[in-house]
């Protein structure tokens, strides 16, 4: 049987302890403070909380500003490029087409009852390479002219969509959030991503299309009147010009929009390649020519840097855009993920600091002595940086770093379900503090009761699921 518990520390606590945990209170406090109160960006919050803590645990201010800069640098060195490709492979399948292509498919072929369902499905395949912002930007006109076409209420289609959007950015890599995690943990990315997707799955069912049709029948709501005249002037605009256009040319209407399964393949190609790398060094352990060419298509830059050369080769220039067009779209996904980066590297920097001050070291001491878990404790932080903050990935970053020396020396399978319950906490009641919260508020015509019951709920299921989920992993695996 699995214990969940960390080992006792062998060190006794000490004032100096209590100090540091007080302070590393003080400094979130801080960060929660500069967020919610002043609205500063949490990139400028993250500093601010930094110094704080520095200074507050006794260091010398030469050793904060050093520690700083190396955990930002840290952080950006391992996660900043996989941002950055996973940018421009969103902005390459939203510019050619490709994702109407997979939403248009799949979406033909279900029936009114399983219209959920394949939402969720629409959802959780576009969840994997796209950031939720990018993703919800792009399914909101599927959604709202799909709920009108077919008249199904329009939570029914938009909570699975939420669903599979949220649990894939909180659980799976390349999203920024995991990929801290798995960087802090030194978690192995092939294992994290294999054991997210199935945590994933029954995730999305319940959190997606079991809790649409539950909540449903309590929260009923219309798009803006606007949105919806505009979405199905577009749609029809356009589906006027690819009819004009396969005329003119003698073959179809989709003739310059790329194949279903081309279009799924490009999303599919990085996953395939890191779970491969990690099947082959569990099945087939060795230092074969197999092993060593697994291994580096397996490596997350690689297999996301063919991804994206694959994605401009059949997206960009087979689809007859010139070399500048497809330079274009490449530049033009790029500022999108500048604000990230800098919230992510600056995680990193207050990551470090929590480790060279020593609070790492006396959160783990009162972790110890009170018998927690350990996937409850980085579950459970996650949790309280989520509710303040508002931000997921700050909430990923800050707890994988608290939790990164805890983990040392952890199974890899460990180390993957710790990012993974982190993850999962990170997604906890999203509320007025969250960007998404009011994405989902004014795309579908809430009020802030109907979302808190919709979209709030649905994260937080997501969030207890996830929990669950890695505990019964755990159970079984380690």
């Amino acid at each position: 049987m699995a214990s969940f518990a960390l080992p006792l520390a062998a060190a006794p606590w000490t004032g100096h302890d209590t100090r540091l945990i007080v302070m590393v209170a003080v400094a979130i406090a801080v960060i929660v403070s500069l967020i919610a109160l002043c609205d500063f960006h949490p990139f400028l919050a993250l500093i601010g909380g930094s110094i704080v803590l520095g200074i507050g645990s006794g260091a010398e201010l030469a050793k904060v500003v050093e520690s700083f800069g190396n955990g930002m640098g840290a952080t950006l060195g391992s996660t900043g490029a996989l941002i950055a490709l996973g940018a421009i492979l969103g902005k390459l399948l939203a510019d050619s087409g490709a994702v109407d292509r997979i939403v248009d498919t799949i979406a033909s072929r279900s029936g009114p009852r399983l219209l959920p369902w394949s939402m969720a499905l629409i959802a959780a395949i576009i969840g994997l390479p796209m950031f939720f912002e990018v993703g919800l930007v792009l399914l909101i006109p599927i959604i709202v002219v799909m709920a009108q076409r077919t008249r199904t209420p329009l939570v029914l289609l938009a909570v699975p969509a939420l669903a599979g959007l949220g649990t894939l950015h909180a659980f799976v890599p390349p999203h920024p959030g995991p990929l801290v995690a798995v960087s802090a943990l030194k978690a192995d990315i092939g294992t994290t991503l294999g054991l997210g997707l199935v945590a994933a799955i029954p995730t999305v069912i319940v959190a997606g299309p079991l809790y649409a049709k539950f909540i449903s029948r309590y929260v009923r709501t219309e798009a803006p009147a606007e949105l919806v005249a505009s979405l199905m002037t577009s749609r029809a605009k356009g589906e006027d010009t690819d009819e004009d256009q396969g005329r003119a040319t003698g073959g179809s209407a989709a003739v310059r929009t790329p194949g279903f399964g081309a279009s799924l393949g490009v999303i599919a190609l990085p996953v395939v390649l890191m779970l491969a790398k990690s099947i082959a060094d569990i099945a087939f352990p060795g230092s074969a020519w197999y092993n060593r060419l697994l291994d580096f298509l397996g490596t997350p830059l690689v297999a996301m840097f063919l991804a994206v050369l694959v994605a401009m080769a059949l997206f960009g220039w087979g689809l007859g855009r010139s070399r500048a067009e497809v330079r274009g779209i490449v530049t033009a996904g790029l500022p999108a993920v500048a604000g990230i980066l800098l919230i992510v590297g600056a995680g990193g920097g207050f990551k470090q600091l929590i480790v060279d001050t020593g609070v790492a070291d006396a959160i783990g001491k009162a972790a110890a002595e009170a018998h927690m878990p350990i996937l409850v404790l980085g579950w459970l932080l996650a949790v309280l940086i989520r509710l303040a903050t508002g931000s997921a990935t700050v909430a990923t970053t800050a707890a994988a770093g608290i939790m990164a020396p805890l983990a040392a020396g952890a199974p890899t399978v460990e180390a993957s379900l710790i990012a993974l319950a982190v993850g999962a906490g990170s997604l906890f009641f999203s509320h007025v503090n969250d960007a998404g919260f009011w994405l989902s508020k004014e795309y579908f015509g809430m009020s802030v009761a109907q979302n808190l019951k919709t979209w709030s709920v649905l994260s937080t299921i997501v969030a207890v699921m996830g929990l669950a989920m890695s505990l019964l992993m755990y159970t079984v695996l380690v």
